[in-house]
């Protein structure tokens, strides 16, 4: 008997990449691993540690920002500044403040009372939340009148070319001036020795010389090279031409020699390493949650013990584990207790800044044989008041927002920063995946900006400040805002 043909209706289905489905399968028990199961692993260990208010509202913290950590990891859009500030908020505000309550440990002592730790760790969540909030608002603005198409930032291919001259310069007058490339494969201790002997620091107080220095050796080194990466990745015309290999493979062979992780902060390392990821993978899923996914196992794991550069054999202390929770003890993650310190010495009698920080950082070029009354970085102006030896201390956002501003102006603060965060990370999707030109500026922008977030989320923002100057002007002399398709790249 003959069947009756029915017809059936085609659907077109959009191709989906196995290989975004088998990551977000995966991410899936991260995020059940970043909310329920780490932060209960680590509450249930043996430690001397108080349960209390401070004890709970750690708790609490540790699984919003896991849980927002989480989100980030699992939203079908690459949100690389949100991404950024959760996994910092995550790993050093989060899960390492709990770990060192539970153990009863502390990598930087506070001073205050229990009362301000709790304040501390309460303002901290308020924070957190306070960027939610500046994320929704940005999502859900008023629609405005349609303006006229404005202009966009663009790299000019000739001035790209300068900055390549400039950056092989600079970086060659920093290592002449270091004595030669074997030091920066020594310790960040004969970095610093370098730089005094060469004369450029300035003696003193005053560190604008070797700020300088440093930052004219690596920051030009790394903006020309995301930018040849950016062009060679997007463009058939940069792959066939041999000039621009050429120029992207020396300025390989200049990254890996002022920019390593031996002679570098660990914190400019991973800015390195996310920018470069985010600039030659675009639009890849996969990478964007495995970089989220691996900071943050190598946040918890190995970031502690590559405290091994800083100091030179003889200087060199031996980190010694008994517990994978041991590394969270460490002075890396002080940030909630300088936090604390931080509301401490604010009423102790020393009160607000009132913005006086905010400007020692946006001034941070101003030599304080100039500027006699200039502040010190937040971290070390704590320090000296907490009567520490080593004043190379964190002092977080939330600190620094607070010194400056109180609460009101620290809520205000983390406001605007998730309003700008949000429109940043839109911007990028638009920039990359909408307009795949070569020569977009926010396509290499933000991904820096994201890994750079690191920094300044730890802060002191006088000590960031410098190179994030230099990184504008570098941007400065390759943008354009001309449409002359001969001048741009291509």
């Amino acid at each position: 008997m003959d069947v009756a043909a029915v017809d059936v209706p085609v659907v077109n289905v959009p191709p989906v990449s196995p290989r975004a489905v088998l990551s977000r399968a995966l991410a899936v028990p991260l995020a059940l691993g970043l909310v329920f199961f780490l932060p209960v692993l680590v509450a249930v260990q043996p430690g001397p540690g108080v349960r209390d208010e401070a004890y709970w509202l750690q708790l609490v913290l540790t699984g919003y920002a896991g849980a927002r950590l989480a989100a980030m990891t699992l939203t079908a859009r690459r949100r690389l500044v949100q991404g950024s500030f959760w996994l910092f908020g995550y790993v050093a505000m989060g899960v390492a403040p709990l770990a060192q309550g539970v153990l009863g440990q502390t990598p930087t002592p506070v001073i205050g009372t229990r009362s301000d730790l709790v304040l501390a760790i309460a303002l901290a969540l308020c924070g957190c939340v306070a960027y939610d909030v500046g994320v929704l608002l940005a999502r859900h603005r008023p629609v405005l009148r349609p303006r006229r198409s404005r202009r966009t930032a663009s790299v000019s291919r000739r001035r790209l070319y300068l900055l390549v001259a400039f950056a092989y310069l600079a970086s060659a007058l920093f290592v002449v001036e270091l004595g030669g490339p074997a030091v920066f494969f020594s310790s960040r201790q004969e970095i610093s020795e370098g730089i005094q002997a060469s004369g450029v620091s300035g003696g003193g107080e005053s560190h604008v010389g070797s700020a300088f220095l440093r930052g004219f050796g690596t920051v030009p080194a790394l903006l020309a090279f995301l930018f040849l990466t950016r062009w060679l990745v997007t463009s058939r015309f940069a792959r066939r031409r041999p000039s621009v290999i050429l120029m992207w493979t020396g300025l390989l062979g200049v990254n890996a020699l002022v920019n390593n992780p031996v002679s570098n902060p660990r914190y400019w390392f991973l800015t390195v390493m996310f920018a470069l990821l985010f600039t030659a993978f675009p639009k890849s899923p996969v990478m964007y949650r495995a970089a989220l996914c691996t900071g943050v196992v190598a946040a918890l794991l190995l970031f502690p013990f590559m405290d091994r550069f800083r100091y030179d054999e003889s200087g060199h202390r031996q980190l010694e584990s008994t517990s994978v929770f041991d590394p969270l003890v460490r002075k890396d993650y002080d940030q909630i207790g300088m936090f604390a310190n931080t509301i401490t010495f604010v009423d102790s009698g020393a009160g607000h800044a009132y913005g006086r920080q905010l400007a020692a950082s946006a001034f941070f070029y101003v030599p304080r044989s100039v500027w006699h009354g200039k502040p010190l970085d937040s971290g070390v102006r704590v320090g000296q008041w907490m009567g520490m030896s080593n004043t190379n201390l964190s002092s977080p956002l939330w600190a620094e927002l607070w010194l400056d501003f109180g609460p009101l102006g620290m809520t205000g603060g983390f406001l605007g920063l998730g309003y700008l965060s949000a429109r940043a990370d839109r911007r990028y999707t638009l920039r990359t995946v909408d307009d795949p030109r070569p020569g977009n500026v926010p396509a290499i922008v933000i991904p820096l900006i994201a890994g750079y977030a690191f920094i300044l989320l730890r802060g002191p923002l006088l000590q960031a400040s410098g190179r994030i100057g230099i990184a504008l002007l570098c941007l400065a002399l390759v943008t354009t805002f001309r449409s002359d398709p001969r001048k741009l790249l291509r």
